[in-house]
């Protein structure tokens, strides 16, 4: 028998009254093996303060340990971390504690704090449990601090719940979350997970977080049987090309892991799911104000394009929102590098003064394009153009749009009342049918907002 199980045989937790727990092959326990655990757990959002027994007489060398750690931290790591730590059965209490030093010891590499990474932790077991936010500590030694306090709670590895879990809400600014840095969740797995994380995979992946899994002591043959999914790990992760997947053999010697972990999380640069169709985009619209739109019905066109605006993140490092008014003149109304807040671009949307005129969208695509998109002060994102017009165009709008296109501009057609079908579908990009929309009426106008913020997203997730 290996160190690691003897440790684990004999520094388990106690066998509730009733419970019977037999071991898998390898003697690891499991929700999935026959006679475990199966006790359901509270949420209790509050750090645990269950006391751990006292240290014992290797002390000091941890602290010189932790003093050369600190030293050697990872400078200029600016990112939201929720550590999700495995404290289900599967680990047991032994290698629950020899989790959490691993833990301290990457805390203190990555120097959490203010001007570094914002970290919370979440323990997964039968239910997950909020030990604490991203905004309760701001030093690494009250990181560390509660870290140490956390109890073992036991139960079912439901690593799937508790990701959906920390999406739901962990990075929110009321929980500390900061606005335009990436955020990040890494799974500690002892194992294998008991429920499915396919769904909360995906779920992370679409609201722009990274997430990266720790596994350790993975199944032997003789447990294979027992995995729900084998591909969890694949699947769990942000992207599978290696990055995103970290393995430990075993929690005895893991000091070495420390840093190369560390390293990573501090990759902004790598973080591929940080962008997403909501904070990643440039949001160009085209607005007719030509005579036959009126003041009334204009007024229905500013808060349409408010509503579909709104539906993404607005800001420095997010996504940016310009307009361009057009009769037979041209009119920068806001540029990409203005009103970088979101309800100030909203507002601003609002405020703009109908022109009246005659119509010429050919001439506006062109003005937009250059003026627009390829100004000196245009951004990197993928960009996109949304026409909206009433009526016959004075000039031609096929060539201008396919010029567009050709420049890498995703474009919309958004048409009202005597607006043609042909000039909607040429300046449209293909497919056709998914790039224009029609309606007879200016109040019709609101039902195209969810499917052309979905047709955004879906675009953006094609090119990358």
């Amino acid at each position: 028998m290996s160190t690691e199980l003897l440790a684990e045989k004999t520094t388990s937790a106690p066998t509730p009254v009733g419970s019977s727990p037999s071991r898998c092959p390898s003697g690891r326990r499991h929700s999935l093996c026959p006679g475990s655990f199966n006790q359901p757990m509270e949420v209790s959002g509050q750090p645990s303060t269950t006391a751990l027994p006292g240290p014992g007489p290797v002390k000091k060398a941890a602290k010189k340990t932790v003093k050369k750690t600190a030293q050697n931290g990872i400078k200029d790591c600016r990112v939201d971390i929720a550590l999700l730590l495995d404290g289900s059965y599967n680990i047991g209490q032994r290698r629950f504690n020899l989790q959490k030093n691993f833990v301290s010891k990457l805390v203190l590499m990555l120097r959490a704090g203010p001007d570094g990474p914002g970290v919370g932790v979440v323990q997964v077991s039968e239910t997950p449990q909020i030990e604490f936010y991203l905004k309760n500590f701001t030093q690494p030694k009250d990181v560390i601090s509660a870290i140490k306090e956390m109890g073992f709670k036991g139960g079912n590895t439901n690593t799937g719940k508790a990701l959906m879990h920390t999406v739901q809400g962990f990075f929110s600014g009321g929980r500390g979350g900061r606005r335009g840095v990436p955020r990040v969740v890494v799974l500690f797995v002892d194992g294998w997970p008991s429920d499915s994380l396919d769904l909360a995979a995906v779920q992370a992946r679409e609201s722009g977080i990274n997430v990266f899994v720790v596994s350790v002591a993975k199944a032997s043959p003789e447990e294979q049987g027992l995995v729900q999914d084998r591909e969890f790990m694949k699947k769990a992760v942000c992207r599978d090309n290696g990055f995103f997947n970290f393995s430990m053999p075993s929690w005895f010697s893991s000091n070495k892991h420390v840093k190369p972990l560390a390293q990573r999380l501090c990759s902004a640069d790598r973080m591929l799911c940080s962008k997403t169709c909501y904070n990643s985009v440039n949001l160009g619209f085209l607005i007719d104000g030509s005579s036959s739109v009126g003041d009334g019905n204009f007024r229905l066109v500013l808060d349409f394009i408010a509503s579909v605006a709104g539906a993404f993140e607005i800001s420095e490092l997010g996504a940016r929102v310009g307009a361009v008014q057009f009769t037979y003149d041209q009119k920068l109304e806001l540029d990409f590098s203005e009103h970088l807040e979101r309800d100030e671009a909203l507002a601003a949307i609002r405020a703009i003064r109908y022109m009246s005129g005659g119509t010429a969208t050919g001439d506006a695509i062109n003005f937009a394009v250059s003026n627009l998109f390829f100004s000196p002060t245009a951004t990197s994102g993928k960009n996109f153009l949304i026409v909206i017009t009433d009526g016959q165009s004075y000039d031609d709008v096929a060539s201008p749009a396919a010029a567009a296109q050709k420049e890498g501009i995703t474009m919309y057609s958004v048409g009202v009342a005597w607006a043609p079908q042909d000039d909607l579908k040429a300046m449209a990009s293909e497919p056709k049918d998914r790039h224009y929309f029609f309606t007879r009426d200016f109040t019709g106008m609101k039902e195209f907002q969810e499917p052309l913020v979905r047709g955004i997203c879906q675009d953006f997730t094609e090119s990358q």
